[in-house]
């Protein structure tokens, strides 16, 4: 008898088909992944696989010396397909850890800097020792569990970690660790070394690591300040300067080169001040890099402000500007002529609130003009000039040109000086409507500022629509907690007499600072504005025309409803939009 006889008649007729599991789907390499994730562009990866080509490195690592995409979100994924865990801030070791550590396999630290590695022993007992933990940049390397095998037996676990946690944990062992470079520059070092050192990956990772950084932590700017036997990398959050890290000195001059050549500066010149801008991609965003030097004791102290690129504009009331103020605002900003000015220290948020109101002013029907420095945001329908003081294209130069364009709203950055005033106030008188910034430290101090610049007071009766002043205080985070009861009833005593019915008109909302680690502890998150507006109102102008001082304009405005910057501070401090101390930070205990 055949097999065949031996199976089923239906087994005969149609083959049985066997079905094997599918197996797994390749992993895609890391620039594929990237690009699949939409972090990086085809652009990108083809830039970093050339510079892999030249100099050598990880992909990812020459990916992130291109500005393509930042560390954290490198590690994110590398995380996944490496099935490795990244070590945070928080859970990194204690200095003793890592010093009884390497005590314990008796190996050098500098070993482990070069290396950007760091490894300790969790805490245990003698019967039971804990687990051995290395975090690395490289945490594959052989060389590192090779030389952990060398003087311990047990398991080891890696972890990723970014750069600038590994340098943190080993500059807080010895504060002479792993310099960045090779070597230390002298005073003679000459501008083509300068430029050889700017070049070199140790110097490109820092600088970049220092403005991804600064783009995750929402910094305004960034110092870097060089003293006798290290320099500081400092930042302002929300308003506050914050130390961010510390390196050696030898390393200063490599990286301020560094920084200078991205913005467009002459890196052999360090005996002068210097202004340079440019456009850099840090972290996969486009960034307006404005960087000023200044020469000083032990080098040059660079502050650089990063302006990320964003379509979108803020609206009035996510600046912290009220209803009531809003509609103020904007019938201010809608008259056909005249001038209406905003005052405010630098930084304190004028231009994004004029920006705003440009935008509600677009229309299709107006024909607007600014003449700025720089150009901050670019704004469709809207002609903006850049000032350009080194071939003579100042605010009054550029105002001046500006008339003969047929403009309905013209935007001057700042009046700086007697001529611009003049032409802007000129402009006025013939039927534009002026929107400009004056440096003041109240909105009202803005009338005897243009007295000063020689406007006479007739004609700025004549053409001032209104004044406003502004200031920027810190927002509480969400991790703040609700005032207790003792707390609140101190608060409400400190109510200005003049703000109580104000203040009566809506329920009190006190809340105090906590920290998380969202805001770096701090507990504050962000910003907010303070505002003071002053239309100019018949009184008002009898009293400009009166030549009345700031404070008689001041007491006649309250008569009208007006509140300082630090009324509309406190009223927002009561409703638990920042602190009280935050509010006396800003406007001081007088206000």
């Amino acid at each position: 008898m055949s097999s065949e006889s031996l199976l089923p008649a239906d087994t005969l007729a149609e083959p049985v088909a066997i079905r094997f599991p599918a197996p797994p789907a390749p992993r895609r390499r890391l620039g594929e992944e990237l690009i699949a994730r939409g972090m990086i562009r085809e652009a990108d990866l083809a830039n970093a696989l050339a510079l892999q080509g030249q100099n050598g490195g990880l992909l990812g690592l020459n990916l992130v010396r291109l500005g393509a995409v930042s560390e954290a979100q490198l590690l994110e994924v590398l995380s996944e397909q490496l099935d490795l865990p990244i070590l945070l801030p928080e859970d990194g070791p204690r200095p003793d850890q890592v010093a009884a550590f390497l005590a314990e396999i008796r190996s050098p630290l500098n070993w482990w800097a070069e290396h950007e590695a760091v490894a300790w022993r969790e805490d245990g007992t003698e019967a039971a020792p804990g687990r051995i933990l290395c975090a690395a940049v490289q945490p594959l390397q052989p060389s590192l569990s090779e030389r952990i095998g060398q003087g311990a037996a047990d398991p080891v676990v890696f972890m990723l970690a970014q750069r600038s946690l590994i340098e943190a944990l080993t500059q807080d062992l010895h504060a002479d660790a792993a310099p960045l470079l090779d070597g230390a520059l002298g005073g003679g070092a000459d501008a083509a070394r300068l430029r050889e050192l700017a070049q070199e990956a140790p110097t490109i990772d820092f600088v970049n690591a220092v403005f991804a950084e600064a783009l995750t932590r929402r910094a305004s700017d960034v110092h870097v300040e060089p003293y006798e036997d290290r320099f500081l990398v400092r930042m302002r959050i929300d308003g506050v300067l914050t130390t961010a890290r510390a390196a050696p000195r030898a390393n200063f001059e490599a990286v301020a080169s560094r920084i200078k050549l991205l913005s467009g500066m002459d890196i052999g010149e360090r005996r002068l001040p210097q202004d340079g801008r440019q456009s850099v991609r840090v972290s996969g965003q486009e960034v307006d890099l404005r960087v000023s030097t200044l020469p000083c004791s032990w080098g040059e102290s660079i502050v650089l402000r990063l302006l990320g690129k964003t379509s979108r504009l803020p609206e009035l009331s996510e600046l912290g500007v009220g209803a009531q103020q809003e509609k103020t605002l904007l019938e201010l900003s809608e008259h056909p002529n005249g001038v209406f000015l905003i005052t405010g220290p630098t930084g304190s948020g004028k231009t994004t609130t004029i920006y705003r109101l440009l935008s509600h002013l677009n229309d299709g029907e107006r024909k607007i003009i600014t003449v700025e420095d720089p150009v901050e945001l670019d704004l469709p329908g809207v002609i903006q000039v850049r000032v350009r003081a080194d071939i003579g294209l100042t605010f009054a130069a550029g105002l001046r040109s500006i008339l003969r364009q047929d403009p309905d709203v013209i935007m001057v950055g700042e009046i700086r000086d007697p001529e611009t005033a003049r032409i802007a106030v000129q402009a006025a008188l013939t039927g534009h409507l002026v929107i400009s910034t004056v440096h003041t430290n109240t909105a009202l101090a803005a009338v005897p500022r243009l007295l000063d610049l020689g406007i006479e007071d007739y004609l700025l009766a004549d053409v001032l629509r209104g004044v406003a002043g502004q200031r920027l205080v810190r927002r509480l985070c969400d991790c703040a907690r609700p005032s207790t009861a003792e707390e609140a009833a101190v608060h409400e005593q400190s109510i200005p007499a003049h703000l109580r019915v104000v203040a009566d008109a809506e329920p009190a909302a006190w809340r105090e600072a906590v920290g998380c680690p969202r805001c770096g502890q701090s507990g504050y998150r962000g910003r907010i504005g303070a505002y003071e507006i002053a239309p100019a109102s018949p009184a008002l102008i009898h009293a400009l025309r009166a030549s009345a001082d700031e404070d008689q304009l001041t007491a006649i405005a309250r008569q009208d409803g007006f509140l300082s910057f630090g009324d509309d501070a406190f009223l927002k401090a009561r409703r638990g939009l920042t602190t009280l101390s935050e509010v006396h930070r800003i406007v001081g205990g007088g206000e």
